[in-house]
């Protein structure tokens, strides 16, 4: 077995790897054939993780999530809200909407 190297070594190799779309399980796997602990290599891609996330941009604006309705033959169905009084006579009626 190795001595565990430098950890900023190890999460710099996930770095690079993980930018050229190998997968995290092929690069732990070599890793450890290589002679590094288990230990070690999990911690380094834990680190890796964060610095990766430090430069991910932020998202400002919130996803627009839509509903649609369709028939058996794809045929959207518009589905009307409900009016004021409306919700007002399921909730004294104890119905949930």
């Amino acid at each position: 077995m190795r001595r565990p190297e430098n950890k900023n070594q190890l999460a710099e190799y996930f770095k690079k790897n993980l930018a050229k779309n190998y997968t995290e399980d092929s690069l732990i796997f070599a890793l450890q054939n290589q002679g590094y602990s288990r230990t070690a290599v999990e911690q380094a891609l834990i680190e890796a993780h964060k610095e990766i996330a430090k430069t991910a941009p932020v998202l400002k604006e919130k996803p627009i999530i839509k509903y649609e309705l369709f028939d058996e033959k794809n045929n959207p169905i518009k589905v009307e809200p409900f009016t004021k009084w409306e919700k007002v006579k399921f909730f004294l009626k104890g119905k949930k909407i």
